[in-house]
């Protein structure tokens, strides 16, 4: 179930809705290519506060684009992972990673392809 409470009119608005946050597209890249770990996450981008990093996972997850797999066993261990539709969404963000490139590369720092 989503977090979201306002109600969205078209479907652009509504991913916009999902992604909305300095982080989130950030949190996707990271996850693309594997599970990751919090620690990992934090490590991976930096600039971003245990806080709102937390905050954006649990908002990704009752988005349904992020999985939480906590492990009982002694250390628990949390691991975060894309679901079929944030992976879907990753696809879908992309091109609009490709326009940034090419249209806006003076404010863009280098970041590897797939976003």
């Amino acid at each position: 179930m989503s977090v979201r409470v306002r109600p969205t009119h078209c479907g652009l608005d509504a991913a916009v809705e999902v992604i909305s946050g300095k982080w989130k597209v950030v949190i996707l890249w990271a996850l693309a290519e594997q599970d990751r770990r919090f620690g990992e996450l934090r490590r991976l981008i930096p600039g971003v506060s245990e806080k709102v990093l937390f905050q954006h996972l649990r908002e990704l997850e009752a988005d349904g684009i992020v999985h939480r797999e906590s492990y009982g066993e002694p250390p628990v261990r949390v691991e975060y992972s894309l679901t079929p539709r944030g992976a879907a969404l990753n696809v879908a963000l992309r091109p609009l990673g490709a326009w940034g490139r090419e249209y806006l590369p003076e404010r863009v720092e280098p970041v590897p392809e797939g976003v």
